[in-house]
C-alpha cells in the first residue's frame, strides 16, 4: 500500500490541508499522499471529517483506520458517499472540535499515569468518558484524591512536546514504557516520545497519538468513577467538568 505522510504527527492542530488520492481499496477506503486524519490506534479513535474534490463534490469520512500496518492510513467514507478515483485532488477537513476533545482527554490520560505509577493494562480515549486501567497490586486511590492530583497538573500548565529517541535509548530506559502488555512499534530506528513539563520533568513515554500543547488546555476534568476489574485491576474513568460533591 502507498505510504501516506502523517501530518498530524508534527502538527496536531492542523485542521485543513490538500492532498491527492493514491489508492482506493476494494471496500472503498481512500488512501492519500498526505493526511491530517488520525487513524484509530493506541486507544484513540480515528478522526472524522470530509474530503472535497476540486469540483465541489464532498465525501464525508465516517472514520479513519489503519491497514496491514500502522503506517497504512485509510479514510473510510460514510455509507452512500460519492466515490473518488486515483489522482483526484481533494481538500481535507477534520472535525476539529471533536479532535480537540480527544487531544485534551488523551493528554489527561498521560497525566494520570504520573501519579498512578502502576503498570497500565488498558486505555481508551473518547470525547466524553475516557479510561485508564491499572494493575494497582492492592493499592488504592479515591476519585477525590486522583482528581486533586490531576487538576494540580492541569493548573500548572506544563508544556507538552514531542521528542524522538533511538530504539537503543528506549531499550536502555525500559521504564519509559508504562503499558504492561503493549510495546512501542519498533523497526524504524526512532521512537516518538510525548513529553510533559520543562525538560520532560513531569512525564515522558512513547505514544503516537495527538495531544494538546500544554496541560492547561485540558481544562476542568475529574475522575468520575473507579471500577474494580478483577482482583488487582482498577479502571479510572475521566470526564470533563468539575467533580460533583
Amino acid at each position: 500500500m502507498p505510504v501516506t505522510e502523517a501530518l498530524f504527527r508534527d502538527d496536531a492542530y492542523l485542521a485543513e490541508t490538500d492532498a491527492t488520492v493514491l489508492a482506493v481499496t476494494d471496500d472503498g477506503g481512500i488512501v492519500l499522499d498526505r493526511t491530517i486524519f488520525y487513524a484509530t490506534s493506541g486507544g484513540q479513535p480515528g478522526d472524522i471529517g470530509s474530503l472535497t474534490r476540486d469540483d465541489g463534490t464532498v465525501v464525508p469520512i465516517a472514520t479513519t483506520v489503519t491497514g496491514e500496518t500502522k503506517e497504512d492510513i485509510i479514510h473510510v467514507p460514510a455509507e452512500g458517499a460519492p466515490e473518488l478515483s486515483v489522482g483526484d485532488h481533494v481538500h481535507l477537513a477534520i472535525d476539529m472540535e471533536r479532535r480537540l476533545k480527544l487531544m485534551r482527554m488523551h493528554t489527561a490520560c498521560h497525566l494520570l499515569t504520573t501519579f498512578c505509577q502502576f503498570p497500565v493494562t488498558g486505555a481508551a480515549v473518547s470525547v466524553d468518558d475516557s479510561r485508564v486501567d491499572f494493575d494497582m497490586q492492592g493499592e488504592t486511590i479515591t476519585k477525590e484524591e486522583a482528581t486533586d492530583k490531576l487538576m494540580a497538573l492541569v493548573r500548572a500548565d506544563h508544556p507538552v512536546f514531542i521528542r524522538m529517541i533511538g530504539e537503543d535509548e528506549l531499550a536502555a530506559n525500559p521504564s519509559l514504557v508504562k503499558s504492561k502488555n503493549v510495546r512501542p512499534r519498533t523497526g524504524t530506528g526512532q521512537i516518538r516520545l510525548v513529553c510533559i513539563g520543562e525538560d520532560a520533568m513531569v512525564d515522558s513515554q512513547p505514544c503516537g497519538g495527538t495531544h494538546v500543547r500544554s496541560t492547561g488546555e485540558i481544562g476542568e476534568i475529574h475522575i468520575g468513577k473507579i471500577e474494580k476489574k478483577g482482583r488487582e485491576n482498577r479502571r479510572l474513568r475521566l470526564r470533563f467538568g468539575p467533580l460533583e460533591g
